[in-house]
């Protein structure tokens, strides 16, 4: 099987990170993998992943520390796995600049499909010039549209495509494109968020 990319899998479950790292690794991927934010960044450094799955909420450096590390440093995509899908880790998420959120408990059956729509994103940006990738990007692709997505599958408890398929209906019925879409729901979760 052919190399799809590599993926550097950050988590301080071990359970967890074994379950990532075979099942990624069944599906061609190379996978690095660290337990603790630390070991994340000597790995993405030493290595040069092309993308980072990213737990939140770990000992010593968290989630966001290592993603804020590597959009810095590494100019390196990362997206969330987390347990937690409260309006401040979600907004977090957004200001990162992750290209995706995924809530757990986890299905490495929607966590391939997440991961190749990141490459196909990430391959599609470096193939173009940036604003002939603004034009061409596809809606699904957005990381609005991706966390949209997270936030659907965690308030209603749908799985990752009929989560896009709801997003996708929502649009249609507003006469919006998806992306649009999503960033209007996103709104509503940060206004909901806020102290009143």
């Amino acid at each position: 099987m052919q190399n799809k990319g590599k993926i550097l899998v950050v988590d301080d479950d071990r359970l967890v990170l074994a379950t990532l790292t075979h099942g990624l690794a069944q599906a061609g991927y190379e996978v690095i993998d660290a337990d603790n934010g630390d070991d994340a960044i000597l790995l993405a450094r030493e290595h040069k992943p092309d993308l980072a799955l990213l737990d939140i909420r770990m000992e010593g450096k968290s989630g966001f520390d290592v993603a804020a590390y590597l959009r810095e440093y590494c100019q390196m995509p990362f997206m969330f796995l987390s347990a937690f899908s409260d309006d401040e880790t979600l907004r977090q998420v957004k200001a990162l600049g992750a290209v995706a959120y995924l809530v757990k408990p986890l299905d490495i059956r929607q966590i391939v499909p997440a991961v190749e729509a990141a490459f196909a994103s990430a391959g599609s940006r470096k193939a173009e010039p940036p604003a002939q990738a603004a034009a061409h990007d596809q809606p699904a692709m957005t990381p609005a549209v991706a966390m949209a997505v997270g936030v659907l599958m965690h308030r209603y408890s749908l799985a990752r495509g009929v989560a896009l398929q709801r997003l996708e209906r929502m649009a249609a019925a507003q006469g919006l494109p998806i992306a649009e879409q999503a960033e209007r729901l996103l709104a509503a979760v940060e206004l909901l968020a806020m102290p009143s």
